[in-house]
């Protein structure tokens, strides 16, 4: 099959042929239709403590087609199914994987980390990580299931609730994704802080009440446009800095929510979020109930993040469009199309 590889920091992944995925016993070979990049690849093709290993196949948001059954998923799986996978493959035994929390299990094996992506033609998935697709759900738009899940799940772990005002920072695909659920589950306002003037547009167009400068005073700006303050921050961005930001921008009994991924050291002055008496919390992935409900509330058309999506490119495209994130200008959500 062709894939696009990762062979070294600083050049760009090269498509070449590489072997076939085979399905063990509870296990399943999807052929990929659509599989997005995400921040997290770019991460980890960049020196630091998330670098991949030389020869990696990436990608971990992707749908697609059972091509290949495991034998003891005969009775429950069949060529031609539509899924889409939870990026992992688990043990399927521990308490964690039963529950529907794979990222929990100890022996967990990361998608397009630990093991090949779906930045190639055909990925191997477990079986409890797979869940099927509903008929009248298209493929471009089942592509954008993973950073809904990872919004869902922010908000939920955030313990969001209707009425509240909301700020969040960073209008990429999951501060996005988090403004679609925060406007969803009721939020009285959803703000976000982006610096970039099409990210902005599409912000309004994906659940924002408005947007703000991140250069200029957050919290001043927040008070002009919603008439109160933040009851609850969602920092999506991951950049050193942000976090004491969020601590400055929220009011007393606040709560900050950390989804950005920053592996950097960073600094903050606890102090005041002590006087404040600030909750903080970190949000992370996804369970199989977060996939589900973002797959059924796609189905029903009730949530549309169809905007999200700015560019399809084809495999062989893919690494060039891949290296253009690194700065993105319109881009937004990049799906690989095969």
């Amino acid at each position: 099959m062709k894939a696009a590889v990762f062979k070294e920091v600083g050049s760009p992944m090269v498509v070449e042929s590489v072997e076939d995925p085979s399905a063990a016993e509870d296990q399943l070979v999807v052929k990929v239709s659509y599989c997005g990049i995400c921040g997290t690849d770019l991460h980890s093709t960049r020196e630091g403590a998330a670098t991949v290993a030389c020869d990696s196949i990436l990608g971990h948001e992707f749908v697609g087609e059972v091509v290949e059954v495991g034998k003891d998923l005969k009775n429950l799986w069949s060529d031609g199914d539509r899924v889409c996978s939870l990026p992992f493959l688990s043990c399927g035994h521990c308490a964690a994987c039963v529950t529907g929390r794979p990222f929990e299990c100890a022996a967990i094996k990361c998608t397009g980390l630990d093991q090949p992506g779906g930045f190639a033609e055909y990925v191997k998935t477990g079986a409890l990580e797979t869940i099927k697709l509903p008929d009248q759900l298209e493929m471009e738009t089942a592509a954008l299931i993973e950073p809904l899940a990872v919004g869902l799940h922010a908000a939920r772990v955030a313990g969001l609730q209707a009425g509240q005002r909301v700020l969040i920072t960073g209008a990429g695909p999951i501060g996005l994704a988090v403004a679609q659920w925060a406007r969803f589950l009721g939020a009285r306002d959803v703000v976000i802080s982006e610096f970039a003037e099409q990210r902005k547009a599409l912000a309004t167009q994906l659940g924002a009440t408005a947007v703000i400068d991140p250069a200029a005073d957050l919290a001043e700006q927040f008070r002009d446009v919603t008439g109160g303050e933040p009851d609850m921050i969602f920092e999506c961005v991951g950049v050193p800095g942000l976090m004491q930001q969020c601590i400055e921008v929220a009011p007393r009994h606040g709560k900050i929510v950390v989804v950005g991924v920053c592996e950097q050291p960073d600094t903050f002055m606890p102090f005041l979020a002590l006087v404040k008496e600030l909750q903080m919390q970190f949000a992370i992935a996804y369970t199989r109930d977060d996939f589900e409900t973002v797959i059924a509330m796609l189905a029903q058309g009730r949530i549309d993040p169809s905007k999200m999506v700015t560019d399809i490119v084809s495999l062989d495209e893919m690494p060039a469009a891949f290296e253009a994130l690194r700065t993105p200008s319109h881009q937004c959500k990049v799906l690989t199309k095969f």
